[in-house]
């Protein structure tokens, strides 16, 4: 028994330092998303940091229109990064948990 706890302790330990790494990882995976028929851009990292705005010239005349379509690219993409970032370190968590009976469904 004492042996399956120390086993277990070392996939916890091992499956951490995996969801470190793939956390450091996202910080290079791009999502980008647009808005207003392509007047604004948004490219973010899949750890949701924002890379860049480009915004399309005929907005800057229009302030409200800006901030609403600014708004709706931002949201769509921290939307789809966290999809990303749930996937990727879920996945790193499914594989690494150890398997405790009666929890077989806990991370799917």
């Amino acid at each position: 028994m004492f042996g399956d706890m120390m086993g277990m302790m070392g996939k916890l330990k091992e499956t951490r330092k995996k969801i470190e790494e793939t956390k450091k990882r996202l910080d290079q995976v791009l999502v980008t998303e647009s808005a207003g028929n392509g007047a604004v851009t948004v490219v973010i990292t899949a750890n949701r940091e924002v890379r860049e705005i480009t915004l399309d010239d005929r907005l800057l005349k229009d302030r409200e229109e800006l901030t609403d379509t600014l708004i709706l690219a931002l949201n769509k993409a921290i939307t789809r990064a966290g999809e990303v970032q749930e996937a990727e370190l879920g996945a790193v968590a499914r594989e690494g948990m150890p398997q405790i009976p009666g929890m077989d469904g806990l991370f799917k």
